[in-house]
C-alpha cells in the first residue's frame, strides 16, 4: 500500500504565506516525478507545478514567482511554499507522485487526499 499525506493547509490573509508538505509512504520501490495540483470549487483540477527527481521544476503561469516546489528525496516528501496569496488561490490542493513498488517496477500516479486552503480577509 502506498499512501500520499499532505499536510499545511489552512486559513491565510491575502499577500500571506503556507507551505504545503506531502509525504509518501508504504512499499516504495523509487518515486519519480511529484507535483501539486488543485481544485477550486466549481472548476477543473489543474496543475500548480511539478517536480523531477532531479529537481527539475515546472509552474503553471499564474504561480510563477510567487510558489516554489521541492522535494527531500530521502523523506520522499515534496513541498510547496506558497507566498503572496491571493483569494483566487482558493482551492483544495492535491499532492500526485509517479510510484514504482517493489516486484511490479512500473509508474503509477498516486494522489493524497487533499488539504484546504482558504485565502480571505
Amino acid at each position: 500500500q502506498v499512501q500520499l499525506v499532505e499536510s499545511g493547509g489552512g486559513l491565510v490573509q491575502p499577500g500571506g504565506s503556507l507551505r504545503l508538505s506531502c509525504a509518501a509512504s508504504g512499499s516504495i520501490f523509487r518515486i519519480n516525478g511529484m507535483g501539486w495540483y488543485r481544485q477550486a470549487p466549481g472548476k477543473q483540477r489543474e496543475l500548480v507545478a511539478d517536480i523531477t527527481r532531479g529537481g527539475s521544476t515546472n509552474y503553471a503561469d499564474s504561480m510563477k514567482g510567487r510558489f516554489t516546489i521541492s522535494r527531500d528525496n530521502a523523506k520522499n516528501t515534496v513541498y510547496l511554499q506558497m507566498n503572496s496569496l491571493k483569494p483566487e488561490d482558493t482551492a483544495v490542493y492535491y499532492c500526485n507522485a509517479e510510484i514504482s513498488v517493489p516486484g511490479i517496477y512500473r509508474y503509477s500516479h498516486y494522489w493524497g487526499q487533499g488539504t484546504q486552503v482558504t485565502v480571505s480577509s
